[in-house]
């Protein structure tokens, strides 16, 4: 595919390498913020030949689940392998300045690279060109370094590597085009993007007004995606030029769910599920499951990233730890249910749990009143659909399912997803035998989950925690009218 190259191995291993160096070089590709919405998978209006060539030499997985719909709980957990709502990191964005530390035996995943002999880096760079954030974005910052390096150059003579590349198009462009954090994407910009969508051409979904603000939101949201694959397409040269390709497995992932009204913060699939491609060069031996070329479609969870990548590294999977192998010679039995969970983001305190087998979609909203309509600052300001649904909504001029997602969420949510994938239509008052077996299936399952796991989104943080955030958001986004006018 044109990963292909002379051996990746250096004569001389590094001081302290011996039996590590035949270890593989391991990569993640983070894309931000992206459901499937590549062309492999079938997405429209979208150029990505860099990832599409690699899912087709590859293995593309297509029913894979993000553990939360927003970033830093997702990266909490799949940076330990442990749910964030068994760690006390289910809350965006908390346990920056107390003296929080994870729990007894629970460890970043590249310390335990580093363990093994892994040298690890969070990559911003090769050469001139800027292929990642360098984004960490945990609920935990008292764990000393996560990694050792952010310099490309310093691969190829540390091997065995883990490094980790997050992609910044589709993240930071909405900042950009919202002018709220200008200085954190001076680097990024529409105009580096190929323009293959356009409000013309886009397909609007049937919870959104077909508006020509929605279509402007949409084509830039893929366009992003484009431009993802550019960078990929830089990383995958660069392999081959350092002489790398050849003993590096490649993997490709979504954070969460796509970066829009109603994907982020959300546990409707546009949140949660993400693309994944894991890519095994010919010269190493592939574990039983891989074959090139193939597309899965068993249910996995994000968090079973962190397990496989420790398989994939040689290093035994922790007893205590709830990720999954799904790939090599200690796999797990397949996943019959994806868990994830929505727990405050920003000022807006929800709690959402969520589970997913390969047709149905359950979903529980625990704190009633609260949902789409919600006031999250963040989401008022970055996406122009969320305030224009809500004067349509009020002046009547919305219909269908658009009018519907302005309503509080019930309690229960069920979906077909085979025959509905945009998940509008609520099942979990359906009188069919079919439906009504998966409602209490699920139930069940998510109960389980709930107590073996230890949830602990049951407790809500104080209230004093809560304001800080409020008034943060306020200063980068602004109070909305409707907001401040809104009687007692």
């Amino acid at each position: 595919m044109g990963l292909s190259c002379s051996s990746s191995r250096t004569e001389e291993p590094a001081d302290g390498q011996g039996a590590a160096s035949q270890q593989p070089n391991i990569i993640w590709i983070v894309g931000e913020n992206l459901n499937l919405d590549l062309g492999i998978y079938g997405a429209e209006n979208v150029a990505t030949p860099n990832l599409d060539s690699l899912g087709r030499h590859g293995m593309l997985y297509t029913h894979v689940f993000s553990t939360s719909p927003v970033c830093a709980p997702s990266r909490s957990a799949f940076m330990t392998g442990m749910y964030q709502t068994s760690t006390d990191t289910h809350n965006m964005r908390s346990h920056r300045e107390d003296d929080y530390r994870l729990p007894d035996g629970v460890r970043p995943v590249t310390h335990r690279l580093a363990d093994a002999g892994y040298f690890t880096a969070n990559i911003t760079n090769i050469g001139e060109r800027i292929v990642g954030t360098g984004k960490l974005d945990l609920n935990f910052v008292n764990e000393g370094p996560i990694y050792d390096s952010e310099d490309w150059s310093a691969l190829k003579s540390n091997q065995p590597f883990f490094a980790m590349i997050n992609t910044p198009e589709i993240e930071y462009d909405i900042y950009d085009r919202q002018t709220a954090s200008k200085e954190r994407v001076e680097w990024v910009g529409e105009k580096d993007h190929p323009k293959i969508a356009t409000p013309e051409n886009i397909i609007v979904p049937p919870y959104y007004p077909d508006h020509e603000i929605t279509r402007q939101e949409l084509a830039r949201y893929h366009n992003s995606v484009s431009g993802i694959d550019i960078r990929v397409g830089w990383i995958l040269e660069q392999l081959q030029k350092d002489g790398l390709a050849e003993n590096t497995i490649v993997i490709f992932f979504g954070d969460n769910g796509r970066l829009d009204a109603r994907g982020i913060h959300w546990c409707w699939d546009t949140g949660l599920r993400i693309p994944m491609i894991i890519y095994w060069p010919e010269t190493l031996d592939a574990p039983r499951q891989y074959k090139a070329g193939t597309i899965v479609d068993e249910v996995i969870s994000l968090l079973d990233i962190t397990a496989t990548t420790l398989e994939i590294a040689g290093i035994p999977r922790p007893l205590s730890m709830q990720s999954r192998v799904f790939l090599g010679e200690n796999a797990d039995p397949p996943r019959t249910y994806a868990f994830s969970a929505r727990d405050r983001i920003d000022e807006t305190v929800n709690r959402i749990r969520s589970v997913r087998e390969k047709r149905y979609h359950y979903m529980r909203n625990y704190i009633p009143g609260q949902g789409f309509a919600s006031l999250n600052r963040y989401k008022e300001k970055c996406f122009a659909v969320k305030p224009l649904m809500r004067e349509l909504y009020a002046t009547g001029q919305l219909t269908g399912a658009a009018a519907e997602l302005m309503e509080p969420l019930p309690y229960e949510q069920l979906y077909d997803t085979w025959n509905d994938p945009h998940e509008i239509n609520n099942l979990a008052d359906s009188e069919d035998p079919e439906h009504s077996e998966a409602l209490l299936r699920l139930r069940a399952a998510l109960d389980t989950w709930i107590a073996e796991t230890g949830d602990q989104g049951e407790w809500l943080e104080p209230k004093e925690i809560i304001i800080p955030f409020e008034e943060e958001m306020d200063e980068w986004f602004g109070t909305p009218l409707w907001y401040v006018k809104k009687p007692d």
